[in-house]
């Protein structure tokens, strides 16, 4: 078999679906592959590689911004787009936002955000903002991911999704219309 990197992220985006974040090991990906764990490393450096390189084809997955809808309307719409790309692969939340955070992913969904707040603001207010969105929809699915988790451990009862929907769509209306009714004077 000749394996090459999509493949060993294909294997990686499998395991993390099928068992979550705590099964997802070089090993286990090299099982699945049925090569040994050291054939991964001609593909991926080490794992937290591998994890972001997850992390980026999860990102991948959320619609691009509109840039010919309203802001506000396109903000809220890249929210609900990642979150339901997030919900769509178990334990993503923690994963994208760890592989943020380590730097070592390629894609910056800051970037994709950043011109919706087009020339009102400056380049780092954009930024801060973009990060507001992100973070709050990283939490909120974190929050509903590890609630099933437990519900499904028997630890807790399962929230109803139909309110966790509405209290996101909530806060993502909230915060979309304060970032866009803000006026932040920041020094460049």
């Amino acid at each position: 078999m000749s394996l090459d990197r999509d493949d060993v992220i294909d294997a990686a985006v499998q395991i993390l679906d099928e068992y979550g974040l705590g099964d997802l090991s070089m090993r286990r990906v090299a099982d699945v592959l049925e090569v040994k764990a050291g054939a991964l490393y001609w593909h991926v450096a080490n794992k937290q590689t591998l994890l972001a390189a997850v992390a980026d084809r999860i990102l991948g997955e959320v619609p691009a911004v509109d840039p010919a809808v309203d802001p506000g309307s396109a903000l809220s719409a890249w929210a609900h787009g990642l979150r339901g790309v997030l919900l769509a692969h178990r334990d993503s939340a923690d994963l994208v936002a760890t592989a943020l955070a380590s730097g070592l992913c390629r894609a910056d969904p800051l970037v994709r955000l950043a011109p919706v707040f087009g020339g009102a603001a400056g380049a780092k207010v954009a930024r801060w903002s973009s990060g507001a969105l992100l973070d709050l929809v990283l939490g909120a699915v974190a929050r509903e991911q590890n609630a099933l988790l437990f519900a499904q451990l028997g630890k807790s009862v399962a929230a109803d999704s139909g309110d966790q929907a509405r209290a996101f769509s909530h806060g993502v209306e909230a915060l979309v219309r304060g970032l866009l009714a803000a006026d932040l004077d920041v020094k460049e």
